[in-house]
């Protein structure tokens, strides 16, 4: 509210000094003026009276000649006033429309609002910076998901288009600079309801900048930044506490664990897809020859899966000098393709910047070898359609990868712990998981959920306090409503503190505030949510009794036990 106003008194500086210095002169001029009184003595009009009688007379409202008629010296003074005061405030009411139409103006009182509307939220919402390609996907996503969004976009014209967006829950949206201290203060980072901040800018100092800024500002909110540069990368693993994504690195991550274990990728690709959907396939990428077109980051992190999987390539661009590693110098065309090696390659990856070029490539290359096996880089999302019509063995979308990998950090955060133990221990227990899960759910996508064993829950308490026989995992495993019937669930990971164990057994003796990541299918979360608030079903579980509800039946069991 204090910009806005300072603004408006800023804009309006020149209008209200020449509003000031017209009344003073016709005030000071109507009480010098000589007038008669009603007996023809000599009057004069009194600072009060004649300021009166000028802001009528000003405003054109008209109210007469008082106390006493005028004398000619008056009226003559009184008609320039007219005239003068006339000329102000015209000049001042032009101000004031050209002010109401002024860009600055009305964006810093939109901005007021967004503020008001943040310092207002009552439940948990997500701080997303930048809404480009990817803060839109991830954006839709944690909508559809019923979250609550803040979106700071510093291009004023996109931001003006976000409350266009079909989202469930509309986003407050700042048009500001996320860099700034201020901003995201004002966009709720110390808002007890902010639940984490994703930068998701196109340049990678922005993203570092504005999570550096949100750890220092908030030092216990979770933070997120894509970056594409090493060095970016490593500044904010050195900051501590960001989660720092590379879209490029994790694609070529994928690439090697398809090589070198392929079970682990398909087990990460089944667990992040859409519950309900069948799992994924495994990519099975040909061993041999690689083409790869464009080697800006993209194409050298692709390089560099390939280098770890044993596999032999060449690069083409243009735009880079050639190089010992295999970077050439030729052209995209038929004949650079040639020189490096498409004709005996067994895949290309079609990785430039540009959508229109990739798909020219790949047309080429396919005439001069189709049995290719063809990867290909999609920049832009409006250019879906003509990226299926290519129907590419695999695709590279950035803002796909930034939706999985943003969404298992913040919806479920213990998925990418079990994800990387399972990268840490490979293929054994990639195979016993999926075994586990292929037994229960078959070919389909299970939810994923975390329950925690919170003493301070009405169903859990007595269970977690140190009772014979202890809270056990099979506990939880076992359908509350029909103890007879197991629920349809896998538990994926246990943390206790600090420990992690992954595919824990059914025996395993249950903490207070132990997590457990879950896969399940429909309504078994539902199902396990009654342990928590109701103490009958757990209990009834463990002891096969089920215990007295109301204060009588209380008081006559602990009667009997004495």
């Amino acid at each position: 509210m204090g910009d806005v106003l300072f603004l408006v008194l800023r804009r309006l500086r020149t209008p209200l000094v020449l509003l000031i210095v017209v009344y003073a002169v016709s005030v000071a001029g109507l009480s010098l003026a000589p007038g008669v009184d009603a007996q023809g003595n000599p009057h004069r009009l009194g600072i009060f009276l004649a300021f009166y009688v000028i802001s009528y007379t000003a405003t054109t409202i008209g109210f007469g000649e008082i106390p006493y008629e005028f004398t000619g010296a008056q009226r003559m003074w009184v008609t320039l006033s007219i005239y003068l005061s006339v000329f102000a405030w015209a000049y001042t009411l032009a101000s004031i429309v050209a002010m109401a139409q002024d860009a600055a103006l009305r964006a810093l009182i939109e901005r007021g609002r967004a503020v008001r509307r943040v310092r207002a939220l009552a439940e948990p919402f997500y701080l997303v910076c930048g809404y480009g390609e990817s803060g839109r996907a991830v954006s839709r996503a944690l909508d559809a998901l019923g979250a609550r969004l803040v979106l700071v976009e510093i291009d004023p014209d996109r931001a003006a288009r976000i409350p266009l967006e079909d989202l469930a829950n509309p986003a407050v949206v700042i048009a500001a600079d996320a860099r700034l201290p201020a901003v995201l203060r004002q966009a709720g980072v110390a808002h007890p309801q902010c639940q984490a901040v994703v930068a998701l800018t196109a340049d990678d100092e922005t993203n570092q900048a504005i999570a550096i800024g949100a750890r220092t500002l908030r030092p216990d909110v979770p933070a997120i930044a894509r970056v594409k540069s090493e060095f970016a990368a490593e500044n904010l693993t050195a900051f501590g506490g960001v989660h720092v994504i590379d879209p490029y690195r994790t694609f070529a991550t994928n690439i090697t664990l398809d090589f070198g274990s392929p079970r682990v990728l398909q087990l990460e690709e089944w667990l992040t897809g859409v519950p309900g959907t069948q799992r994924p396939q495994a990519l099975r990428l040909p061993h041999g020859h690689w083409v790869l077109c464009g080697y800006g980051r993209f194409g050298r992190a692709v390089a560099a899966a390939l280098d770890q999987a044993g596999q032999t390539w060449r690069a083409i661009d243009p735009r880079q000098e050639p190089d010992a590693q295999g970077l050439l110098a030729g052209a995209n065309t038929g004949a650079g393709l040639r020189e490096a090696g498409i004709e005996q390659a067994v895949g290309m990856v079609a990785g430039t910047d540009d959508d229109t070029t990739n798909l020219a490539l790949v047309r080429l290359a396919r005439r001069l070898n189709p049995a290719l096996f063809v990867v290909m880089r999609q920049n832009r999302s409006s250019n879906r359609s003509l990226f299926d019509v290519a129907a590419a063995s695999m695709r590279f979308v950035q803002s796909e990868i930034m939706t999985h990998e943003c969404l298992q950090l913040l919806v479920t955060p213990l998925l990418a712990r079990f994800i990387a133990a399972v990268r840490a221990e490979g293929t054994p227990l990639a195979s016993r998981a999926q075994a586990e899960l292929e037994a229960t759910f078959g070919d389909r996508v299970p939810s994923l959920w975390t329950f925690v064993c919170d003493p301070r829950l009405p169903g859990l308490s007595h269970a977690l306090n140190g009772v014979v026989p202890p809270l056990q995992l099979s506990d939880l495993l076992v359908d509350p409503r029909d103890p007879a019937q197991p629920l349809n669930v896998v538990p994926l990971l246990l943390m206790s503190g600090s420990d992690a164990t992954c595919l824990p057994a059914p025996a395993t003796a249950l903490k207070a505030y132990d997590r457990i990541l879950f896969a399940g299918g429909d309504g078994a979360q539902q199902a396990q949510r009654d342990f928590a608030l109701d103490p009958s079903p757990i209990e009834f579980i463990r002891t096969g009794s089920e215990p007295p509800r109301s204060w009588l039946f209380r008081r006559f069991a602990a009667v009997r036990r004495s």
